[in-house]
């Protein structure tokens, strides 16, 4: 009966490890998860390496694609692709009353994502391919197709896609 347990038991305290490498490492570099207190629902001064991404977790090094959701009680999360945040919100119960922030590419500034225009073949940091715009341009898409064609899975990491949307 032992030996059936023991695989299961070393599984468990691998896992265990790797959970508490990754806190401590979080807590030693001082990473914001989740910002607090933003009750005016405004982007938040971000600095490159100390926040984290809320959908896939890892550091944002670049704001290009970086993108802010706030809460109507002040909490504001993290993301490094615009495609994140809609793979995030999409089962959150408050999901319709968020403001979300995206930086836009073409004025290098935070702009509402609702009045944001998204080309289709950006190389993202998680290959969704939305980058974000004020100003529109030919083959972008509003808010609304963004959203639907990132939840479809419509995005540069499926190669029929991107083949399509490339011609490649």
């Amino acid at each position: 009966m032992l030996k059936k347990l023991l695989p299961f038991f070393i599984v468990g305290m691998l896992i265990s490890i790797i959970v508490v490498i990754f806190m401590s490492l979080a807590k030693n570099q001082n990473m914001t998860v989740i910002h607090e207190g933003n009750l005016d629902r405004l982007p938040i001064d971000m600095q490159l390496n100390k926040y984290q991404d809320s959908d896939c977790g890892m550091v944002i090094e670049d704001l290009e694609y970086a993108s802010q959701v706030v809460s109507s009680d002040g909490k504001t999360w993290f993301f490094h692709d615009h495609g994140g945040f809609i793979h995030w919100l999409k089962d959150k119960s408050f999901k319709d009353d968020v403001v979300i922030w995206v930086m836009a590419k073409d004025t290098h500034k935070w702009i509402n994502a609702k009045n944001a225009y998204y080309s289709l073949t950006d190389k993202t940091p998680m290959g969704y391919g939305f980058g974000a715009y004020e100003n529109k341009s030919d083959n972008m898409v509003d808010f609304d197709t963004m959203s639907l064609k990132m939840l479809r899975g419509e995005t540069m990491n499926n190669p029929q896609i991107r083949k399509q949307l490339l011609g490649k």
